[in-house]
């Protein structure tokens, strides 16, 4: 039986608290834990060391995984779940062990990672993710769309293609004037480029039907405040989706490319986006680069 005084030690720090409620919840593998509290592997792996020393964790193999599990004595647990409820991470920690659990279900996610990494690794003339997205955008039926942080304007030019209306939303008066010359030039005269910041669009209440934020987030300074205007622009039952990069810690992204955040973790957009008041939010790694520093493709999708 574990010491109780050391059970209590142990507990008193909140990070090791944290993972114990956790896993009383739920058995969870190391990399889970990192999605749900944020940290690092070394040091989540420290804390279950020393739970696991002290008998307050077990762990068993699973595949290639180890799978954490707590179950301490009934007692221990009714004294560790007050003290986590003083804790200002448990909610949070409670809605991202939720997320987690809801991704799990989707058994066939792993079959299609599985085959997404298989796809280009092989030589076929004329197969590319660019051309399966293009086919696929004109036989997509669209009407009102807005392209937030349009940058040149490439997303913008494929979906006016299909949609009756294109509103594409950029800050910089340069890549707007660019975007109307080309979008002139090639006759789409149903794509509009807009002077405006992603974090107030000029764009009318309820009036777009799909709204695309394509490697534009990790730019905005206030991404909450973002997706709450995306959810004031689009109408009920209207979409959203989202590209950015998956948190990553390439500090030199902020000087090379004006980035404000180091993408974000799927736990975190999911959080973002139920915050803003969306629902039937669905995460998942896209793509992943495989040249240095194997920046992570995060793509989500909602429903306002």
């Amino acid at each position: 039986m574990p010491s109780i005084l050391n059970s209590l030690k142990l507990l008193a720090d909140p990070t090791r608290l944290r993972v114990v409620l956790l896993l009383a919840e739920e058995s969870l593998s190391v990399a889970e834990l990192q999605e749900i509290l944020g940290m690092g592997q070394s040091r989540i792996s420290t804390q279950l060391a020393q739970l696991k020393k002290a008998s307050l964790v077990s762990v068993q193999r699973s595949g290639k995984n180890n799978i954490y599990s707590a179950r301490p004595e009934k007692e221990l647990l009714g004294i560790a779940r007050k003290a986590g409820a003083e804790l200002e991470e448990r909610d949070k920690d409670l809605a991202s062990l939720h997320h987690v659990l809801n991704k799990r279900k989707d058994r066939t996610r792993a079959y299609f990672d599985e085959l997404a990494g298989k796809f280009g690794r092989q030589y076929v003339p004329g197969r590319s993710w660019k051309a399966l997205a293009e086919g696929l955008l004109k036989i997509l039926d669209f009407k009102v769309v807005a392209d937030l942080g349009a940058g040149e304007g490439t997303l913008a030019q494929l979906l006016a293609q299909r949609a009756e209306q294109v509103i594409a939303i950029d800050h910089s008066e340069k890549m707007v004037s660019f975007g109307t010359e080309t979008a002139a030039k090639n006759g789409l005269g149903n794509l509009e480029y807009r002077l405006g910041d992603i974090e107030s669009p000029p764009i009318e209440d309820s009036s777009i039907d799909l709204a695309f934020l394509s490697q534009a987030l990790h730019h905005a300074s206030n991404p909450s405040r973002a997706l709450e205007e995306v959810h004031r622009i689009l109408k009920p039952d209207g979409k959203v989706v989202i590209l950015d990069l998956l948190q990553h810690s390439f500090e030199q992204a902020r000087e090379l490319y004006a980035d404000t955040h180091l993408g974000f973790a799927e736990v975190e957009i999911a959080g973002l986006l139920k915050g803003a008041g969306f629902s039937e939010i669905e995460t998942t790694i896209a793509d992943r680069e495989e040249a240095p520093p194997g920046f992570q493709t995060l793509l989500a999708v909602a429903r306002r």
